[in-house]
């Protein structure tokens, strides 16, 4: 039996990040161009604003936006630093701003968001992950946004705690507490769906 923190781990990526240079770096892309930096880091944004619980509907429009964000205030960016914790900050308000937002509209909600699993011979293998992602995203879904944020850069994307107050401006002690309770409730979360799964179909009605 899978454990929620084993499904926490198990996500569309990898839970190490790749090596990021501590020290000054020469950047790969440069800066004033955003179509460069968009096509570079396009898919790690448009991750981001998943977990973080943007609708598939508004995540493009999101990512373009948080893209512009940077763009305008890229001049206060230390280029010595790793730019995906930058990122992730944008993406974090951004989707803050747009959640208040939608508080005030009739949201239409959504479809069945489960990927397809094709019928390649590595089906069940498919089959499996896209459980996994199912109940990462049901785990996620199940914190505050504030709570998202941290156990997102610090478990799945693999930030330390510092580098992640330094990301959304926060006290350390603060983002500590939102850890320990984001995994508490994300373990309660996974644990309920897998526990239901296991109940005999005449019960599950």
């Amino acid at each position: 039996m899978r454990s929620a923190g084993s499904a926490l781990s198990a996500d569309t990526e990898p839970v190490s990040r790749p090596a990021e240079p501590i020290g000054p770096v020469v950047a790969i892309v440069d800066f004033d161009d955003l179509a460069a930096l968009y096509e570079q880091h396009f898919d790690y944004v448009w991750r981001s604003l998943r977990r973080l619980g943007v609708a598939p509907r508004d995540q493009e429009d999101l990512a373009h936006e948080v893209f512009l964000s940077f763009f305008r205030t890229r001049a206060g960016f230390d280029r010595s630093r790793p730019l995906k914790p930058w990122l992730f900050g944008i993406a974090f308000r951004v989707a803050s701003d747009f959640r208040r937002l939608a508080r005030n509209r009739l949201e239409i909600p959504d479809g069945d968001d489960t990927e397809s699993v094709d019928q390649a011979p590595d089906a069940e293998a498919q089959a499996v992950a896209a459980e996994r992602r199912r109940l990462v995203m049901a785990g996620l879904d199940a914190l505050s946004l504030d709570q998202r944020a941290v156990v997102v850069l610090h478990d799945l994307d693999g930030y330390s705690m510092p580098e992640i107050a330094e990301v959304l401006e926060a006290p350390l002690n603060t983002l500590y507490s939102r850890l320990r309770l984001g995994r508490a409730e994300f373990g309660k979360a996974v644990r309920k769906l897998t526990d239901a799964g296991k109940q005999p179909s005449w019960r599950a009605k």
